[in-house]
């Protein structure tokens, strides 16, 4: 009896050693799984970004008034801009573990208007025209510093401009119409954001996010004689797609 209780203490001993063992083991790996899981986003980081976005005006047209023989011409015209897509970049600050500033710059992409008028027909490719944006965006996001995905909402404001604008010089009616230059007045425009970042590790993200901007500028078009100028206010609501890998330091 002495003997099995004796096997039997061993045998109890070496387990209550593989069961500490294990424990340290099970504990260290917690601790690790903690540290690498606090790869999310926190007061004082700075995330800059590149990547791609398709920028989409949904355009109408006022009113447009004509200073010459040319209010007939224009009466009901109608305008569309074309979709592009361009490079984006970003920096992200972050004040604190759920509020952030980010400013957003890009290559300025060139887009193409088509005009129609009931008087004149269609008329595409009528101008070409520079696109600029840049903009300041306070991020609110959601969840906590150890979260892989972080959804946010971001509310801010953009400079839209336009540059370099030609007019199609193969199309008479818009030469009769803009042969002696055009303009479109430059605005600042609320940006309303959407989107989510994905954390691949503690530096490298993802992100998506979904942009509108309500933007509104002054056309400004100047005829040849006896055509005079043509102004009207004329809405781009633009709807940005964008997607950009950050790093973070």
């Amino acid at each position: 009896m002495q003997k099995e209780w004796g096997f039997f203490d061993s045998r109890n001993i070496i387990f209550e050693t593989e069961m500490t063992n294990f424990s340290k083991v099970a504990l260290a790996c917690t601790a690790l799984f903690m540290a690498s899981g606090a790869f999310a986003q926190k007061a004082g980081d700075n995330i800059v970004s590149a990547g791609l976005a398709s920028i989409n005006p949904d355009t109408q047209v006022g009113q447009l008034t004509n200073s010459g023989v040319a209010q007939a011409a224009v009466n009901g015209a109608t305008a569309k801009v074309s979709s592009e897509t361009t490079l984006s970049l970003s920096w992200l600050h972050m004040y604190t573990d759920n509020v952030g500033a980010e400013v957003t710059i890009g290559i300025p992409p060139t887009m193409t208007q088509d005009l129609t008028t009931p008087a004149t027909g269609a008329h595409p490719g009528a101008a070409k025209i520079q696109l600029r944006s840049p903009a300041v965006v306070a991020k609110y996001f959601f969840g906590s510093t150890q979260d892989q995905w972080r959804p946010y909402l971001g509310l801010g404001v953009a400079h839209v401009s336009f540059h370099k604008i030609q007019t199609n010089a193969g199309d008479a009616t818009i030469q009769n119409l803009s042969g002696n230059g055009a303009s479109l007045s430059s605005s600042w425009t609320p940006v309303y954001n959407v989107g989510v970042i994905y954390n691949i590790d503690d530096r490298w993200s993802i992100s998506g996010s979904v942009a509108y901007l309500p933007v509104k500028t002054t056309a400004t078009f100047v005829g040849r004689a006896p055509y005079g100028s043509t102004t009207g206010e004329v809405k781009l609501n633009t709807t940005d797609y964008v997607v950009r890998v950050g790093y973070r330091f």
